[in-house]
């Protein structure tokens, strides 16, 4: 096969720009790292909020289909994740032609189902083990129905993940996803996470706040907002910031009762990697130890010092360029450690050494396309 006959839909889960939360960043820059390595990407993409991107027409071709977020999408065994991501429409488009298909997340695996499509080369990238990820939600969330959606959520897709056993390859993103991947199913390849850049972008020297970064919208990473402005940000004399997507009422409200502590909401791309790289120190925290947190990826490429805890390392093999503490006092103590520290081009150099053999765009491009094209 040529290189120019090299095509493939990818299906995904979100309108995948702004890159600017951690899903979609993976898929932002997948598609990219492909496109420039010579495949041709048809893309399609679920929309719902984030509308028509130009750059994306950058593409071999892009479609967009309405996800159905309607109640009803709820009352099934199949996970709302899914059901709300059943197209006829994509079948349709799918079927014109032969190429292979790559679904983001089994949020896109309807098609797996699907007996018109039966014959053709279905693969999956896994962004987690996603019962466990929504199983996690629950357990973190107050609200009665809420929590009641989250873990039901979870027992569905627990119970719905088996239909990765008809995928003709599952990529994972992190070594402890790709363990659990492969005792259950065939063709397990590890694909570590792609982010914007392709070597360490940091900027040597000091910085002068400490930054959190997340999609505000995600309850998990309001809670980790919350609780280090509470405990770490509040008894600190520090300028802090809290920058990510959607941030609710109620976290506005708690930024405003500290006066060093500043909220960025709906930061744009350039904006956002212009947060982290001023920032002298990155602090990221998790109750998940799922997946690869992206968002730490673009710390480590972009950042200076990154604090983080134990959760958000743990599966992956990042935790040596960073500090990690798990409680606030270590964390109080080591940001005013940090912040009296240059960031040097030993400290860049060494970063990139561990980064390149792990998390290098076109190397990891370069895997996905030898297993669906056999190059």
């Amino acid at each position: 096969m040529n290189e120019s006959d090299y095509h493939l839909h990818i299906i995904a889960f979100d309108v995948p720009y702004p890159a600017n939360y951690g899903g979609v960043i993976d898929v932002f820059y997948r598609v990219k790292a492909l496109s420039e390595a010579g495949v041709k990407v048809h893309l399609h993409c679920f929309e719902y909020g984030r509308g028509e991107q130009e750059v994306l027409k950058r593409c071999h071709e892009v479609k967009y289909y309405k996800r159905d977020t309607s109640f009803a999408k709820q009352l099934s065994l199949t996970p709302y994740i899914v059901n709300t991501r059943r197209s006829e429409e994509l079948v349709n488009d799918l079927m014109k032609d032969d190429y292979p298909i790559l679904c983001e997340g089994l949020h896109t695996t309807a098609v797996l189902s699907d007996r018109r499509l039966k014959s053709r080369k279905i693969y999956v990238r896994a962004h987690n083990v996603e019962h466990d990820y929504y199983r996690g939600l629950g357990d973190s969330e107050r609200l009665g129905w809420k929590k009641l959606f989250y873990l039901a959520e979870a027992w569905k897709l627990r119970r719905y993940e088996p239909v990765l056993k008809r995928a003709a390859g599952i990529f994972a993103i992190s070594l402890q996803d790709a363990d659990y991947f492969a005792k259950r199913y065939k063709n397990v390849t590890l694909v570590p996470g792609f982010n914007s850049a392709d070597s360490v972008c940091s900027e040597t020297g000091r910085g002068e706040y400490v930054l959190y970064h997340g999609n505000l919208s995600v309850r998990e990473n309001e809670e980790a907002a919350k609780w280090l402005i509470e405990n770490v940000f509040a008894e600190l004399n520090l300028r802090c910031i809290v920058a990510g997507l959607n941030p609710s009422e109620k976290l506005q409200k708690l930024t405003e009762k500290h006066s060093n502590v500043t909220l960025v909401a709906n930061p744009d791309d350039a904006e956002m990697i212009d947060l982290l790289r001023q920032a002298q120190v990155n602090i990221l925290v998790t109750n998940q130890p799922t997946g690869l947190k992206l968002k730490l990826l673009n710390a480590l490429y972009n950042g200076r010092f990154c604090l983080v805890n134990s959760n958000m390392v743990k599966g992956t093999s990042l935790a040596n360029l960073c500090v990690v503490a798990d409680e606030p006092d270590p964390m109080i103590a080591e940001i005013k450690r940090l912040m009296e520290e240059d960031f040097t081009e030993e400290d860049i150099d060494s970063r990139n050494d561990t980064l390149m053999r792990m998390y290098k765009n076109t190397e990891n491009a370069q895997k996905i396309i030898g297993k669906i094209f056999g190059r």
